[in-house]
């Protein structure tokens, strides 16, 4: 689960992390009333749920009020990387002296918390690793002991000189760390960190995400998801008793069991196609979860081809099959259909398909190949 950065900044503030002042808005007509009662230099910044918003034209900087209500109307309505900007945060503007990137995340290989430190802030981290990987200080965290006052000071040390600064450093960095448990966060992100004119450190950006599969322990976390609506589908989905997870292809997938999954995908984009989605209905035999799934494939717009394939175990093919004719009988599918049952009650499965004259094949390998061939 992701979250707004006015989310994380007012995280922060409950944890003591010094952030500047700043008022959320979702009109043209809110930003100049909190430019007009900040009454001082400003910067409004889109708020999505993606990186790249400067990139973009999604972060502008204000000298007065005319220009915060220019920029707001820039960028209300503006799509980022897909995302429209629905509100934006506008955010006392600081004077900056030197930018700097320190973040939290889970590293599997040492099974702790690194932290992550670097001298380049201000940019995508991505862009450092690949560029200049040595510019970022990676530090696991013993989980037994955390971040104890010694270890925040010697982080601190590898970025700053200045012994009040590393003061400074040190305190958010214990705070973050708090912050990173308290949560169940899976990342915490301050990019960038900056010391300003008078010499003091403040976090003027700020990235959260969260593992899911703590959210029922973070009930004040779990309030703050806004999900956008590829997320409400995989939402709804898991209601359903179904694993979904939209991808950028056109041919969409419809099979039982991960592994079959992730293997009917490989095999797509073996022979030249593009899947669209990840969708596991499971081990079930309930044709329910048949007709749930092609209404999930059928509300993704970018599909121009569905590929059904079952290796029946625990599942029946034959279930699956009165799924998939019912999910017919009640939807408009105006696009071709890839069938191909395997496994328990298939030869039962396969007569209602072809009753109702829908298009069957033998392996996994021809089914991907129709599939691509109907989607060309």
């Amino acid at each position: 689960m992701k979250i707004h950065e006015y989310q994380a900044r007012q995280l922060f503030r409950e944890y003591g992390i010094p952030v500047p002042d700043d008022i959320l808005c979702y009109t043209v007509e809110e930003v100049e009333a909190a430019a007009k009662k900040m009454n001082r230099m400003t910067v409004v910044k889109a708020q999505v749920l993606v990186g790249g918003r400067g990139k973009a034209g999604g972060v502008k900087l204000a000298r007065t009020t005319e220009d915060a209500v220019s920029a707001a109307k820039q960028i209300l309505g503006m799509d980022i990387k897909g995302c429209t900007v629905e509100k934006v945060l506008v955010a006392d503007a600081v004077d900056i002296k030197k930018e700097y990137y320190v973040g939290l995340t889970i590293d599997r290989n040492t099974k702790s918390v690194l932290f992550m430190a670097s001298a380049e802030g201000g940019v995508e981290i991505e862009e450092v690793a690949k560029v200049n990987p040595d510019a970022i200080h990676k530090i696991p965290i013993d989980p037994d002991l955390g971040m104890t006052d010694f270890m925040a000071r010697k982080i601190a040390f590898k970025l700053f000189s200045d012994i009040a600064q590393v003061k400074q450093a040190a305190d958010i960095f214990k705070k973050l760390y708090r912050i990173f448990m308290d949560t169940d966060a899976s990342i915490v992100e301050i990019n960038p960190l900056v010391v300003t004119n008078n010499d003091a450190l403040s976090a003027i950006d700020g990235k959260m995400n969260f593992d899911d599969n703590a959210l029922y322990r973070q009930a004040e976390i779990e309030k703050l998801n806004e999900p956008t609506e590829d997320e409400k589908k995989e939402i709804a989905a898991k209601a359903s008793g179904l694993t979904y997870i939209r991808l950028d292809g056109n041919i969409g997938c419809m099979v039982n069991g991960a592994g079959l999954a992730m293997a009917t995908m490989d095999v797509i984009k073996h022979f030249g196609g593009s899947p669209a989605n990840f969708l596991d209905i499971g081990g079930s035999s309930n044709p329910q979860k048949v007709i749930d799934a092609m209404n999930l494939l059928m509300s993704d717009k970018n599909v121009k081809v569905i590929m059904i394939n079952i290796f029946g175990g625990i599942t029946r093919c034959d279930d699956v099959a009165k799924g998939l004719v019912t999910a017919l009988d009640q939807l408009n599918v105006k696009i071709p259909i890839v069938i191909r049952l395997s496994g328990t009650n298939a030869e039962e499965g396969l007569k209602i398909i072809k009753a109702k004259n829908l298009p069957t094949v033998n392996s996994l390998s021809e089914a991907a190949q129709k599939a691509i061939s109907l989607v060309n």
